[in-house]
């Protein structure tokens, strides 16, 4: 699979590297500054790499609440914090561009990303009101900008919204590859830190055993065993958090205590 050949390991973590709030955002304050922003970036990268983290996302998560057509600035910033932290990264990266498709791929041009994850295809309903994401644009966005080897992480049940397409996920995810040709797959739970449902891996696994699938919420020291059972790498954010908690910053040893458990289960592999 490509994720063996970009990470260099079986089943590889993916860490989630959750910027603080950007310029525009509700939750950025005055006197807040872009080098703060840089600063908690720079630690938190360094805490994941050190802790052994096979690779990479950025993402603007306390941009609350998401923009469906996101801010030129948000963009702008996000750019301006990895370009920051380019030269210190070891491991492959991608970006999230949360909620806004097209401005995930043209963030990843102008930084260089190797895969983008987000939620590219689907119509859902939420707290943020109904979507409906157009991804023959995303895709034609892509080759436009000759990203030809960018890989695409699909959110196919993104968290916290509800898809209003009632077919089981295995059937949806099935049709998604045949239209879109996915790269990966990435199951989630009903929100952030939750546990996915084993048998919802499963079902997307065994129907489309050709795509790499990745569980996307809910990864734990106590969990990743099983979850790597059936998932071929997994996305991981909150557990490396200080006590697990979304808004705290990267704690080094949760990050070191989680991947020395992987360890072990590559080893069986």
């Amino acid at each position: 699979m490509w994720t063996e050949e970009l990470f260099g390991v079986k089943k590889p973590i993916i860490a989630m590297l959750h910027l603080d709030p950007l310029p525009g955002d509700p939750m950025w304050k005055y006197g807040m500054t872009m080098d703060q922003v840089v600063e908690d970036a720079r630690k938190d990268l360094l805490a994941l790499q050190e802790g052994g983290v096979d690779g990479i996302i950025f993402s603007n998560e306390f941009s609350f609440p998401y923009q469906r057509n996101m801010d030129r600035n948000t963009v702008a910033a996000m750019a301006y914090v990895i370009g920051c932290l380019k030269s210190e990264l070891k491991v492959p990266f991608g970006v999230d561009a949360i909620s806004d498709g097209i401005a995930c791929i043209e963030l990843a041009a102008g930084v260089g990303a190797d895969y983008v994850r987000g939620t590219f295809s689907g119509v859902y309903v939420g707290d943020g009101g109904f979507y409906n994401n157009d991804f023959s644009q995303v895709i034609r966005r892509k080759y436009a900008l000759h990203m030809d080897e960018l890989k695409m992480l699909y959110f196919i049940n993104p968290e916290s919204d509800q898809s209003l397409d009632l077919r089981p996920l295995k059937d949806i995810a099935k049709t998604t590859i045949a239209k879109a040709a996915p790269d990966g797959l990435c199951i989630s739970a009903d929100a952030a830190g939750q546990d996915v449902d084993d048998e919802l891996i499963i079902s997307v696994k065994q129907a489309n055993p050709e795509v790499v699938v990745l569980c996307n919420t809910g990864c734990r020291v106590d969990t990743i065993e099983r979850k790597l059972r059936y998932a071929d790498a997994a996305v991981v954010g909150t557990t490396f958090k200080f006590d697990g908690k979304l808004e705290n910053h990267v704690d080094v040893r949760r990050v070191r205590e989680f991947m020395n458990e992987v360890y072990k289960i590559r080893e069986k592999l």
